[in-house]
């Protein structure tokens, strides 16, 4: 398989699955090429950064700009009817 067959491949797998995470065994099992032509490639999509390589030795893709988390929100309840409405 050529090189850049290879790196097409690797990133519509990754396009194609968001969240996907392998490592360089896994990866070379998937697309069935030699261990060190996966590495080879993968590491070429880190540095263009397509693909992110986290510590664990797993590659996962890279996202463009700020993932939004949502945050809790603090809110106070205000009564609609006045306690002087009441008495």
């Amino acid at each position: 398989m050529s090189c850049q067959l290879l790196l097409d491949r690797i990133r519509a797998e990754y396009l194609e699955m968001p969240g996907l995470r392998l490592t360089t065994t896994q990866a070379a099992r998937l697309w069935g090429v030699e261990a060190a032509d996966c590495r080879v490639a993968l590491d070429a999509l880190v540095e263009s950064r397509f693909l992110l390589a986290r510590h664990d030795g797993s590659y996962v893709r890279a996202t463009e700009g700020r993932i939004p988390r949502p945050s809790a929100v603090k809110a106070e309840l205000v009564s609609r009817y006045s306690r002087s409405a009441t008495s």
